[in-house]
């Protein structure tokens, strides 16, 4: 009798549990951490992703990548787009910046586009206030986000660090607006004011601006590093789902390694004893305090043994930068042997370090040379959590990696990847920089100079450093991807810059002689 009243409390007790929580002690699906970089270059690591060690993988010391590296798969063949916005929102809608529109960074400013005005070019209608989870915000791109299908599915989910998906006085500035649970020092601001707790990262009276990062105040006058500060929110932040078994999703997006390049003091007197140009021992500093954090937070999980059971995605969000006013030496020559650097459509701008670790399902050190590109997480992300019967607003542009983790062969062999960049970013122009779209079919580039009205074209097997136009040699091939590039553009409704002489638009890939 005891033992059938004791039964019986047991089953109402349960009954008092919310299922969320009971289920969640029997949910095996993985944990995911994506793990976004700010500006890092293909080379700024020691790890090597090309066919061998080269000089500038020497100059780094990024020991958590390598054991990443060593623990999980290597992409040598990942691609953002060329500045950081565009690749942040197809990160989170699985659109092409062709589709989303968002074609260079927003400005913190509602309503202000960041692109400057160009003396050949009239500036395109382009969405510039980012990306908007609510419909009929102007000059956003409306979309259903990756954290809210998370969110939906069961998942915990984190944001850490930086967002940068739409402007200030827009829903989509706010993470806490894309499904996200938590938000931590994430907003409109693309950088800090102040890598420094002892400057409150740059919430100091009198001296504040804008990019001073907030919801950190417990670090204010320390000597705690922003990105230490971010590492040790995140980890507090996924502590309760961790304990109690619950799916999360921890998208922990560090400031680093944008600028203000700042030393980070932990680490930069052994650059400066190697004699780098402080500027690049600053940068190194900044670098390897971005790969403790990795390494921090591959302990904290198998400290709490859930490492098994935890995918993490290293992804940078565009290339280096590589220009010479903000780092030591001669502009584009910091991404070599890739051609130059941030908002290029160059390999420079747009190659990325790229490493996945699964244990159980990633093959330790195995490597992957397929292209991929940024939008592809969003598939690949809610394959993985295995979400389903989605109601998307928007055409997803990405491909499920998935199936490269699992080693089962060739993806999309004969896909194409996009870049487009309509826009006068900074000034002067650069290599591939201001006014440029490319397009990648295996091992073939095919870039359109907007100003020039030429074409160019690569076979990036043979020559990583686009040096030899075969543009004279490979006529054929050319007038196909040219054909291709143009498809896509319009597939995608693209809007192309009008000359200020004229008023004429800028001739179609395919329309050029």
């Amino acid at each position: 009798m005891h033992k059938n009243i004791f039964t019986r409390f047991a089953a109402f007790f349960l009954l008092l549990i919310p299922p969320a929580i009971s289920s969640y002690a029997q949910d095996k699906r993985p944990n995911i951490i994506v793990f976004l970089v700010d500006d890092m270059g293909w080379m700024d690591t020691s790890v090597s992703f090309g066919d061998s060690v080269m000089a500038l993988n020497r100059k780094y010391h990024t020991p958590n990548m390598e054991r990443m590296a060593n623990e999980g798969m290597k992409f040598t063949n990942a691609y953002a787009t060329s500045v950081c916005t565009p690749s942040r929102v197809s990160m989170l809608t699985g659109m092409n910046a062709i589709r989303h529109k968002v074609t260079n960074w927003t400005h913190l400013l509602k309503d202000k586009p960041s692109d400057q005005e160009d003396k050949q070019f009239n500036r395109i209608d382009w969405n510039f206030n980012g990306y908007s989870p609510v419909p009929g915000i102007p000059h956003t791109v409306y979309a259903t986000p990756m954290p809210q299908l998370l969110k939906d599915a069961g998942y915990f989910t984190v944001h850490v660090g930086k967002a940068h998906f739409g402007s200030q006085g827009t829903p989509g500035a706010n993470p806490l607006n894309l499904g996200f649970m938590v938000n931590v020092a994430g907003n409109a601001i693309g950088h800090p004011q102040s890598y420094y707790g002892r400057d409150n990262y740059g919430n100091i009276p009198g001296k504040f601006t804008f990019n001073a990062v907030q919801g950190l105040a417990e670090y204010y006058g320390s000597d705690i590093f922003l990105t230490e500060a971010l590492t040790l929110e995140a980890l507090k932040s996924i502590a309760q789902p961790a304990k109690t078994k619950q799916p999360f999703y921890l998208y922990l997006s560090h400031y680093a390694i944008h600028d203000p390049i700042q030393a980070d003091d932990r680490f930069v007197q052994k650059y400066l004893d190697k004699g780098l140009d402080p500027r690049e021992a600053k940068y190194a500093s900044l670098i390897e305090g971005m790969d403790k954090s990795l390494g921090d937070v591959m302990n904290y999980l198998e400290e709490e043994k859930i490492a098994d059971n935890t995918v993490i995605l290293f992804m940078s969000d565009n290339g280096g930068l590589s220009l010479d006013y903000a780092r030591g030496g001669l502009s584009h020559t910091h991404n070599l042997p890739l051609k130059a650097g941030k908002g290029s459509i160059y390999e420079g701008g747009v190659r990325v370090p790229m490493i996945v670790k699964w244990p159980n399902l990633v093959k330790a050190g195995s490597l992957s040379d397929q292209p991929v590109i940024i939008e592809d997480f969003f598939p690949s992300i809610l394959e993985i959590a295995g979400t389903q019967k989605m109601n998307l607003i928007q055409e997803v542009d990405g491909k499920s990696f998935l199936p490269l983790l699992k080693g089962e062969g060739y993806l999309h062999k004969d896909r194409c990847l996009i870049w487009h960049n309509p826009h006068q970013w900074t000034s002067p122009d650069g290599p591939g920089i201001n006014y440029f779209s490319a397009i990648r079919q295996g091992k073939w580039k095919l870039i359109y100079d907007y100003r020039k009205g030429k074409l160019e074209l690569y076979n990036l097997d043979k020559d990583l450093g686009e040096q030899v136009n075969l543009i004279g040699k490979e006529k054929g091939l050319a007038k196909k991807l040219s054909q291709e590039l143009t498809r896509q553009l319009k597939a995608g409704k693209t809007v192309m810059p009008t000359y200020k002489a004229t008023g004429k638009p800028v001739l179609w890939p395919d329309e050029l002689k």
